[in-house]
């Protein structure tokens, strides 16, 4: 008997894509949207982890993971030396 989920898990910036027409398989993550001069959206960083390039499943998604972490750590120490207070 196959075992199902309650409820599926949500991994924000990061994509599963399984395409067997082109062989590809893997986790896609993307951070840092901006505005583009046309008014649409698009990621400023983003990069793709195959399963064969990684090892497998999981480790291809713990990989998508850290580097959503580091990219996100370094968002966040520029906003925070942007704010500063008027003496």
């Amino acid at each position: 008997m196959k075992r199902t989920r309650a409820r599926p898990v949500r991994r924000r910036g990061i994509s599963r894509i399984d395409q067997p027409s082109t062989r590809t398989y893997g986790w896609f993550a993307r951070a840092g949207f901006y505005r583009r001069p046309d008014g649409s959206y698009g990621p400023r960083h983003r990069k793709f982890f195959g399963d064969a390039g990684y090892g497998g499943k999981r480790r291809a998604l713990r990989a998508a993971q850290e580097y959503l972490a580091i990219v996100m750590r370094g968002r966040r120490k520029q906003r925070s030396r942007a704010v500063r207070r008027a003496a």
